[in-house]
């Protein structure tokens, strides 16, 4: 009996040393709820641009903006770049899709080749995501000049026809007559009619 009596005081000892521990563990890190003052509220490294949409803040035009907007072969090279960076996945070929359309004067950010530039490097709220560090910052100038040409307001010898993977039946928007064309009957062309 003195036995049973030594081996029961030995496992109430254990659980009671258990038992502190599990409570000793139990004692969790204290997290504030509202963040220090000076204490950064993001993941550490990552942009986060004050732009909203609505009326958009003016950005301080970029020097660099010049080399890029108008240019015929930086247009042609965005162009290239904005099917091999997938930007047609959400925005397709310029018309919308699940991002905004580019081919309109409708723009929620900004329309100014910095602006859009601004977009591609930080990222807008709501899905379009940052490429800052992921597509160097010469060919974003380039994509954001060929978005900003998609909208027609690229000079008419800038824009470009055609991708060079795949031929239009048209040109582009920017390119075309504003009055119509004029000319022969489609009758007339094909020798029929009176």
């Amino acid at each position: 009996m003195w036995m049973g009596h030594g081996v029961s005081s030995v496992v109430r000892a254990c659980a009671a040393a258990a038992l502190a521990a599990t409570l000793a563990a139990c004692d969790r890190e204290h997290r504030p709820l509202q963040p220090a003052p000076g204490a950064e509220t993001g993941p550490k490294g990552v942009a986060v641009s004050g732009l909203f949409p609505g009326q958009p803040s003016p950005t301080p035009t970029d020097p660099r903006a010049i080399a890029y907007e108008g240019n015929a072969f930086q247009i042609s090279q965005g162009q290239t770049y904005y099917t091999w960076f997938n930007c047609v996945g959400c925005h397709f070929n310029g018309g919308g899709g699940i991002g905004p359309p580019l081919m309109d004067d409708k723009w929620i950010y900004g329309g100014d080749i910095e602006q859009i530039y601004a977009s591609i490097v930080q990222g807008r709220p709501n899905g379009m995501p940052a490429f800052k560090d992921k597509i160097p910052e010469q060919q974003v100038w380039q994509i954001a000049a060929y978005v900003k040409s998609l909208s027609g307001e690229a000079d008419r010898l800038a824009a470009p026809s055609r991708a060079d993977n795949r031929m239009r039946s048209t040109g582009p928007i920017n390119n075309q007559d504003p009055q119509g064309q004029s000319g022969d009957s489609p009758a007339a062309k094909t020798g029929g009619g009176g």
